[in-house]
């Protein structure tokens, strides 16, 4: 998103860059336009890319961009500026009010990814009520309206004012950590082996410390060095206006905070460098912060985080630009003292007890799972051995009644087919004599009543 001069004006109060890019000098027109174009970086607000859609549909309507131009910064920052909203075309508002549904879906989702986390139970989510802790958009209205542009830029302009004094005290407790670690590194060691390591960890930090001398920020030492090395001008030649335009790197008349912070990188090279293991690169950057922080409180009269042409000129004539103190590099200013480090130890050690705590608690929680696993395993093969005997059970019950009875011995014993029999009488066929007939038959004739008696 490239942004007009007026633009700048609403984002360097809300949105400004936070890490630095070194400027080369020595490369193309086209390489320079694109630079141009990804200068403008993440500001680390959660609602960033929120923040850059909203400046980005307003910047198409010719009356606000208008408004915008002739505003000051106590304009934007009282809310002034916001009631222009209602003066805005109707396409404009539309996208906006689109662009604020996509938020709330978005913060929606935020909010339920966080509960899921938490294993926190509702039986139905109240969003109306969890919104309230975004200061960022009115929650009570569901279109865009000057309001919510009141609240996106009161809201970030304080989160951003805050934002330095943050990254300070991250580095600071990264330093603590670091060092924590060291410390309890050594403890782990023998005497012999610690004595070794406390040695080679003390040429290191002297190593560090050898290092050419850092000419303090903004001071006409730091700013001929620029202009000589990364510039390829004549040192004797230094002209402040000149020096000016060509570090106006998008020519919008002012020195944001990343141009500042790229002219320092001359300096940073003199005390830090990836390839060496005695320089870290997050003390590098926090001393970056540390110089742009100074150069803003000698120039930036006006404080609106923007260094304009007669700003730096005027600095230019203080006996601080020609006579600087000597710029103290972290290594001479630690960032914390021994009872910060004490106490930020026992706050590590508050919390490795609580972590300990919660793993017994889930390490519980796990075999109380592995024994309602083994239950309902067991269960479950009581189910499949009940099922197959049933299965059983039923195939048997067929296979009886399919079966002819047996007779004695285990013989089967077949029943007369009474319906053939039958048949045979109809038909006029001889139908044989039943067993019993047949016995009969077999036992002696009895003689003739009327036949006569032989003599």
């Amino acid at each position: 998103m490239n942004l007009k001069p007026g633009w700048l004006l609403l984002l360097s109060i809300i949105c400004v860059g936070v890490w630095s890019v070194p400027i080369d000098r020595n490369v193309g027109q086209e390489e320079a336009k694109e630079e141009v174009q990804e200068e403008n970086g993440d500001t680390g607000l959660y609602y960033d890319r929120y923040l850059r859609e909203v400046i980005e549909v307003l910047e198409t309507d010719p009356h606000f961009r208008e408004k915008l131009q002739t505003a000051n910064t106590e304009d934007i920052k009282n809310g002034r500026l916001s009631k222009e909203l209602d003066l805005v075309s109707h396409h404009v508002r539309t996208r906006l009010d689109e662009l604020k549904r996509q938020e709330v879906s978005r913060l929606r989702m935020l909010l339920k990814a966080k509960l899921d986390s938490t294993n926190i139970q509702t039986l139905q989510m109240d969003h109306a009520s969890l919104l309230k802790q975004f200061e960022h958009l009115d929650h009570h209205n569901q279109n865009f309206e000057a309001k919510d542009l009141e609240l996106l830029i009161s809201t970030a302009t304080k989160d951003l004012e805050n934002y330095d004094a943050e990254r300070h005290e991250e580095f600071k407790r990264y330093e603590m950590l670091k060092e924590h670690e060291r410390r309890e590194y050594l403890k782990g060691l023998d005497q012999e082996k610690r004595e070794k390591e406390e040695k080679r960890l003390q040429e290191l930090k002297e190593k560090h410390s050898q290092h050419p001398k850092v000419n303090a920020p903004g001071s006409v030492n730091q700013l001929r060095e620029v202009w000589e090395e990364t510039d390829g001008l004549d040192p004797q030649e230094f002209n402040p206006k000149t020096f000016f335009k060509l570090h106006d790197t998008n020519e919008d008349g002012v020195l944001d905070e990343q141009e500042l912070e790229a002219l320092f990188t001359k300096e940073l090279e003199k005390v830090y460098d990836p390839k060496n293991e005695e320089d870290d690169m997050m003390e590098m950057e926090e001393e970056r912060l540390r110089m742009r922080e100074h150069v803003m409180k000698n120039v930036d009269a006006n404080q609106d985080r923007l260094v304009s042409l007669e700003e730096f000129l005027k600095s230019t004539e203080k006996k601080e630009f020609n006579n600087p103190k000597e710029w103290e590099t972290l290594d001479n200013k630690p960032a914390y003292t021994e009872e910060e480090l004490q106490r930020f130890e026992v706050e590590l050690r508050d919390k490795e007890e609580e972590l300990k705590r919660r793993e017994e608690t889930l390490r519980q929680e796990q075999e109380l799972l592995k024994e309602r696993g083994k239950a309902l395993e067991a269960q479950k093969k009581e189910y499949q051995q009940a099922v197959l005997e049933m299965s059983q059970r039923q195939k048997d019950q067929q296979a009886a009644e399919v079966q002819p009875p047996a007779g004695p011995n285990g013989a089967l014993h077949f029943k007369p087919d009474t319906n053939k029999e039958e048949d045979k009488e109809l038909t006029g066929e001889k139908v044989p004599a039943a067993p019993e007939a047949e016995v009969q038959n077999n036992l002696p004739a009895e003689p003739p009543q009327n036949l006569p008696i032989h003599t």
